[in-house]
């Protein structure tokens, strides 16, 4: 955004919660258009005097507590951030006229798809159907934005993108996690018998498609970003196995996830006949890219992975 927009003024406001790393802001916090702000979107005094300090024409709410399995161990901090985080930004913007309040979704809000059918796909006509505590906050925001929009006039879009990945990811997530712990030689966690398919999204292809929301999108409407990157989560820590030379005897499966879908699938044709927009990025090259970052960037995310993520890390997956 900041390349691709020199003139706007850039105000970033996070909490910085486990998952958070100022030295992911490296790069820009010298930068006279970019302002870093420490604070929680659920508390209204903290944002309400931010939007009155800032007056923001535009807000993009990237703001969620996004890891499925933590939203099982406990769901209060999801409805907390993901529910009444949005709420309080959506009345800050109503409060200040902010001009587009963009919402950051997740295909997960649609549930999931049988396996064998492949034919099938997630549009934003798909019905809501969740089945973590997870995706439950998400389709609950959505809604709020949907009726923030029908009751007040507020000018929203909503986004609902597959899988993200690529560089800055926190190493909880599957692709980083297998990253990590290949280089490591530890132990690869798979759940089940690693055969739920993800639909991928290179991150700055997503990025790209928010950016054109922002500009091009109609105010109420919902946009489906998707990478047409199916990909089973076995093939791709087998695929990393290969990239990092290392032996598919490290993968251990795990006991599978309450309540795990099996299957994600977008189909972006329309963003792609209203906007123009495609993902860019094969799965292949953004693997590779992605693959490489993590082996440049190790003093990142090996910060990371010590202190409470490790005791998460043991929760999670030990003794399963």
């Amino acid at each position: 955004m900041e390349k691709k927009h020199p003139d706007y003024e850039l105000v970033c406001f996070d909490k910085l919660t486990y998952a958070g790393n100022m030295a992911t802001l490296a790069s820009v916090m010298d930068e006279p258009n970019f302002k870093f702000i420490r604070g929680d979107i659920a508390d209204r005094d903290t944002v309400n005097r931010v939007f009155e300090e800032e007056r923001p024409d535009v807000v993009v709410n990237f703001a969620a507590e996004s890891h499925v399995d933590r939203s099982i161990e406990d769901p209060g901090i999801f409805l907390m951030t993901n529910v009444m985080g949005t709420q309080v930004l959506l009345d800050a913007c109503r409060k200040f006229g902010v001009e587009r309040y963009h919402q950051v979704s997740t295909d997960e809000v649609y549930g999931d798809l049988p396996l064998d059918r492949p034919d099938l796909f997630f549009t934003e006509k798909t019905p809501l159907h969740t089945s973590s505590p997870y995706s439950a906050s998400k389709a609950s925001a959505d809604l709020l934005c949907n009726a923030y929009q029908r009751t007040y006039g507020l000018p929203i879009t909503i986004s609902r993108c597959s899988n993200n990945y690529g560089p800055y990811q926190f190493p909880e997530k599957l692709i980083p996690l297998m990253i990590a712990n290949a280089l490591a030689d530890k132990a690869l966690p798979v759940y089940g018998e690693g055969l739920n398919v993800r639909d991928w999204l290179y991150v700055e292809d997503h990025c790209a498609a928010i950016d054109l929301i922002l500009q091009k999108g109609k105010v109420g409407q919902v946009y489906n970003i998707g990478g047409h990157n199916e990909m089973r989560n076995i093939d791709i820590v087998k695929l990393i196995c290969g990239a990092l030379d290392k032996p598919e005897s490290l993968i251990t499966y795990v006991t599978d996830r309450k309540g795990h879908d099996m299957r994600y699938a977008i189909d972006p044709s329309f963003i792609h006949s209203e906007l123009g927009w495609l993902p860019e990025t094969k799965f292949e090259n953004g693997i590779q890219k992605t693959i490489r970052w993590y082996l440049e960037n190790r003093s990142w995310w090996e910060e990371i992975i010590s202190g409470e993520y490790q005791n998460y890390y043991e929760r999670m997956y030990k003794n399963r």
